[in-house]
């Protein structure tokens, strides 16, 4: 059984969560993953690593209520208990010196972006980072990211808050500017992810993205994580979750996505109506300071 520390809603439907994992903490690195059950009969899902508190042996996760489990999650309070956590899972990425180091984060991908741009920092290079979300309520990590990050910049596709438009914009204009990045680590959906790459194949920068795959297992035995690489089969969870972003053939992870898009709409109605007591939870949490 693994202990809730904490537990905040950031906006909308995002969600900060906080589990005592010491032993998993102590070896876990930027860029690598968990899965979590949520019950004993509970789906395995696998999460992002957001930070990570070796001392206090605690581990954040960032995540958004779409579905049945994840909605579940959302009803846990401090000091309750979900059934595991099991990692670290996946490769570290790759933050090894660089020069310009550019992180960028699209929505619920900032989280994971994050310890991967303190980890850049502290090995000596000069970090760019550019968040992004739809709107101002579904930006997250902007103190933590302005500390991680020797440049910061912020953008809202509505413009509600920093500069207006999307990540490729800001990201560019500092190309324009002067300030071409060495290399870049995209994290958020798909599509941000596609067109940061289009953005920067035509001046052949180093560009990696992370990818959350449908995932059972998580350790490379059931294969419903396969993406494809430069015409070469991988499996997300033991080959990931990072990949070369120029080689990823985005259209396929797109289609493998929406697989079970109606079996996840039908369990989560089916949820709701059982389960009415998240209903309303948003406006009841406890806003993150």
């Amino acid at each position: 059984m693994v202990k809730v520390l904490e537990h905040y809603h950031l906006g909308e439907n995002n969600y900060k969560i906080v589990f005592e994992v010491p032993e998993l903490v102590k070896k876990a690195q930027p860029g690598q993953f968990v899965v979590l059950r949520i019950s004993e009969e509970g789906e395995r899902i696998p999460m992002s690593i957001g930070d990570m508190d070796p001392e206090k042996g605690s581990l954040t996760v960032i995540y958004q209520v779409i579905g049945k489990t994840t909605a579940l999650m959302a009803t846990l309070k401090p000091g309750e208990h979900i059934m595991d956590c099991v990692g670290p899972l996946g490769n570290p990425s790759h933050v090894d010196k660089k020069g310009k180091y550019m992180v960028i984060g699209g929505g619920i991908g900032i989280a994971p972006v994050h310890p991967a741009a303190k980890k850049a920092r502290e090995n000596g290079n000069e970090v760019f980072g550019i968040i992004g979300a739809r709107t101002k309520d579904l930006l997250f990590f902007e103190d933590e990211m302005r500390k991680a990050c020797d440049h910061l910049y912020v953008c809202t596709d509505d413009g509600s808050y920093g500069e207006k438009g999307f990540v490729t914009d800001v990201l560019k204009r500092l190309i324009d500017e002067g300030n071409k990045p060495d290399f870049i680590l995209a994290i958020g959906p798909v599509p941000m992810m596609k067109a940061v790459c289009a953005t920067s194949k035509p001046y052949d920068i180093e560009t990696w993205v992370s990818v959350n795959p449908i995932m059972i297992d998580g350790t490379g035995m059931c294969g419903a994580c396969r993406v494809s690489v430069g015409g070469i089969t991988k499996f997300g969870c033991v080959d990931g979750p990072d990949f070369d972003g120029h080689l990823l053939d985005f259209d396929e992870l797109t289609s493998r996505l929406r697989m079970y898009h109606q079996m996840e709409k039908e369990s989560m109605e089916q949820f709701e109506k059982k389960q009415p007591c998240y209903i309303g939870l948003k406006e009841s949490s406890k806003k993150s300071a």
